[in-house]
């Protein structure tokens, strides 16, 4: 393979198209796999029978009731399922339970004619329950010591003796809930059998070789007889990586069984409460800074709420522990992990990984503990930040920092922050009820999975005698524009109009053992199988075109479809290929690509994990009315990191898309069970989106601002790209910054107000509070010293003092 990073003259990647579907998307001839229904005569429909409780033994299950049920053709019970009975890859997640682990957990599935049929039969299905002690909060879980998996710790240096040097300590916990993925396309699969008794599935899935393995195992086949087939998705963020697993294992069982097609899809009540979130964290924190500012230890524990059970609660974790640190240098670090066990839904992958959890926890710290410092957190932030030559607390070089600085930069001159902050300051002190915030905050965020098997991709690529190209590649897509750069990437590498190049759907039958389109890899791994593939091929006719032109092969030149030679001499692509087809040349590639340079030993947690760091910097203006806790978000201005862009307009819409996503995480998007000891114990109350908020455009910034940091260049990534898919969603940490800042402005100069996440307006009302509660105090004292000039007031109990007469204020703040 020639150089991953380098590209030739007048590429087709680094243009600005649009979306490949986009039209489709718009006019609505887009096909997603719930509407191959109509495409497949004799299907079945599939409707879950779900337990009501929290925690519960199954004790009797009779389906014959709904056998009676008029459409009803058969219900799915544990002793149909001729191989293993269980729908993930750790052996705890039964695909028909004889304990009910959380509400709404399916215990059996009914197969009618109708979904209404269906929905009648298994309302008919005749359960009895004996119910057990649950546990449903994290903090629940810690008290109970309910933990599950390994419990990872990274570490650097001595945090004691950090802690012993700082001059200024402080200590807090923090909660952060989860949040629901919300996809449009709810979960679907739609499986069937053919004469040999192959099965063919169609499943909205963003890892169709785990679906392809887990249905396998369910009806004990090996992985040839399985077929599994992503033709788009309507959305994912993580939520389609292992979740639709079981769906499809039960749509083919029951295929396997009845003979006849069989759809499952969930609706959007039961895509809510059966489905995995976000995982919610509780964190518990000791930090020190230096007598400026600097950061010198940071001493934490994470526990994720993973729900029943692992799912992909460890490499959530991991990364949550690998990106605790963010963009700053800290000398000592001790971050210990460990996943709690609850009665919820097993919570999954979700835009991030869980680097948005951990990178939180630093964030809060900072914007917490900057007005207990006296210092300004932009000030704060930015004397942290990596330079040249430092190491991450797990052993990994910190490249390109100043590409972070240099994005920082340019945010601040780009937004007038330094000018709008003082205009802010002159609102704030002629606004009584209303006041503003503005906050910068950085994003460094790694590029890889963190399993290193995982990271490697295949493709398949087709010439065709008329010179048209088919590819593809083991991606998925689910609108965030693979295929579009993948179009790109082919183009680019064969030397030909866009217009030459089609991809097929996903298939296992076509690129097989692929990895999981998740962890913003897509387009760096299958990119860089396709441009494998296509370098093979036109290595061929370039073998080819040195005959024809009388030239050597390292000198035959494609573009746009013409293909010369040095010194002279050209034909046309057309030509070349037919002239290679009467050659007998191959005109298909298998291309194969895995991320070079990774190392990782999970047991000790250190290593090379990444490929390189994706960098990003956003500022945000809000305005907080101080009479409800209501804000607007005025302004928001992104610098962000995407290297030489493989698709611009494209990654503008990943970095707008995250960014409002992770807004949402954590400012609107409030999960909520009911944790009462009565019946509805453990039923997740936000089911529908008329009681969980999510984004829409009345939330969307009056003025948005999103460049690519210039000269990004990325070497060893396909033609210097970088990933875009995660990153972004963490420069929504300023909306949540810059709402802190302006409920703090309701006290008196230095106030630190604890802000839960997400800071819903109900949230950040109760932070005004806190900041007028402040104010009062303030005004209090000045009261009763007559004479005396007012002191900077700190909430701690007693004001900082140097390291040897140091207290320990504790922060805290919570949902």
């Amino acid at each position: 393979m020639s150089s991953l990073s380098d590209r030739p003259t007048n590429p087709v990647v680094g243009r600005e198209i649009p979306h490949e579907s986009a039209a489709l998307h718009v006019t609505g001839t887009a096909l997603y796999t719930d509407d191959l229904v109509g495409r497949t005569a004799g299907v079945l429909h599939a409707y879950p029978v779900t337990g009501g409780h929290a925690h519960a033994l199954v004790t009797r299950l009779d389906p014959a009731p709904a056998l009676h049920a008029d459409g009803v053709v058969r219900v799915l019970t544990a002793e149909d399922v001729p191989g293993i009975n269980d729908a993930g890859v750790k052996g705890d997640e039964p695909l028909f339970p004889s304990e009910v682990m959380y509400v709404g957990h399916p215990v059996a599935w009914v197969l009618a004619e109708t979904l209404e049929a269906a929905r009648v039969g298994a309302a008919a299905v005749e359960v009895t329950y004996e119910p057990l002690p649950s546990i449903v909060t994290v903090t629940e879980a810690i008290e109970a010591e309910s933990f599950q998996g390994g419990q990872p710790t990274v570490r650097r240096g001595d945090v004691e003796a950090g802690i012993a040097r700082a001059a200024h300590v402080f200590t807090g916990t923090f909660e952060m809930a989860g949040q629901e993925h919300f996809y449009l396309e709810t979960h679907c699969s739609i499986a069937q059998v053919d004469e040999s008794g192959q099965v063919f599935v169609q499943c909205s899935t963003q890892h169709p070789t785990e679906t392809q393995e887990i249905v396998a195992h369910v009806l004990d086949l090996p992985s040839n007889a399985v077929t599994v087939q992503c033709l788009r998705m309507g959305g994912g963020f993580g939520g389609k990586e292992m979740q639709p697993h079981g769906y499809a294992a039960i749509a083919a069982l029951g295929a396997t069984l009845t003979g006849r097609p069989v759809r499952l899809r969930l609706n959007r009540t039961q895509d809510i409460t059966m489905t995995g979130k976000r995982h919610g964290f509780h964190a518990q924190w000791r930090v020190g800074f230096s007598s400026d500012g600097r950061l010198e230890a940071l001493d934490a524990t994470l526990t994720s709420d993973g729900g029943w059970s692992l799912d992909l609660s460890e490499p959530v974790l991991a990364r949550a522990l690998c990106h605790v640190e963010n963009a700053y240098w800290i000398p000592d670090v001790r971050v210990n992990g460990r996943i709690a066990r609850t009665h919820k839904t097993s919570q999954t992958a979700f835009r991030g990984f869980g680097g948005p959890q951990g990178m939180l926890v630093i964030e809060d710290i900072l914007g917490r503990c900057a007005p207990l410092l006296g210092l300004d957190p932009v000030e704060l932030r930015r004397r942290n930040f990596y330079t040249a030559g430092q190491d991450t607390p797990y052993g990994m070089p910190v490249r390109h920092p100043e590409r972070l600085a240099t994005a920082w930069d340019q945010v601040l001159t780009s937004g007038d922050v330094l000018v709008r902050r003082a205009e802010i300051a002159r609102f704030n002190a002629t606004h009584e009820h209303a006041k503003r915030g503005l906050a910068v905050t950085p994003v460094k965020f790694g590029i890889s999975f963190n399993l290193t098997a995982f990271n490697q991709a295949g493709a398949l690529v087709l010439v065709y005698k008329d010179g048209s190209v088919l590819v593809n590649h083991g991606g998925t897509e689910m609108g965030q524009g693979l295929h579009t750069k993948m179009l790109q990437v082919a183009a680019t590498a064969l030397g030909l109009p866009l217009n030459r190049v089609r991809l097929a759907p996903t298939r296992t039958d076509k690129v097989p053992n692929t990895s999981a389109t998740a962890a913003s890899s897509g387009a760096d791994l299958n990119g860089g199988a396709v441009k494998d593939a296509c370098e093979q091929i036109r290595a061929r006719l370039a073998v080819v075109a040195s005959g024809e032109l009388g030239v050597p092969a390292a000198d035959v030149r494609f573009e746009d479809g013409v293909v010369t030679g040095l010194g002279g001499g050209e034909t046309t692509w057309d030509e070349l290929v037919r002239l290679a087809y009467v050659q007998r040349v191959q005109l298909s590639a298998t291309g194969f690509y895995r991320t070079e340079g990774l190392h990782w030993d999970s047991s000790t947690m250190q290593g090379t994990p990444f490929k390189y760091f994706a960098y990003g910097v956003a500022a945000s203006e809000v305005e907080v009315d101080g009479f409800t806790g209501a804000y607007r978000t005025r302004r928001v201005d992104i610098v962000h990191d995407v290297g030489d862009s493989l698709s611009p307009l494209v990654d503008l819409g990943q970095i707008e898309g995250g960014f409002v996503q992770g807004a949402g995480w954590l400012t609107l998007e409030d999960l909520r069970w009911d944790t009462s000891d009565g019946p509805t114990r453990g039923r997740l109350s936000t089911q529908a989106a008329s009681t969980y908020k999510l984004p829409s455009l009345s939330e969307m910034p009056e003025v948005l601002n999103v460049s690519l940091l210039e000269h990004a260049h990325e070497d060893g990534a396909v033609y210097g790209s970088k990933a875009v898919g995660e990153p972004p969603l963490m420069l929504a940490f300023s909306v949540r910054e810059a709402l802190r800042e302006a409920a703090a402005a309701f006290g008196p100069p230095g106030t630190s107000v604890d802000l839960a996440s997400p800071a819903t307006p109900e949230a950040v009302f109760w932070a005004v509070e806190q900041a007028r509660s402040e104010h009062d105090e303030h005004a209090h004292v000045v009261e009763g010293s007559p004479g005396r000039e007012p002191e900077q007031p700190s909430p701690s109990a007693e004001p900082m003092r140097p390291s040897s007469e140091r207290v320990q204020p504790h922060v805290r703040s919570g949902v």
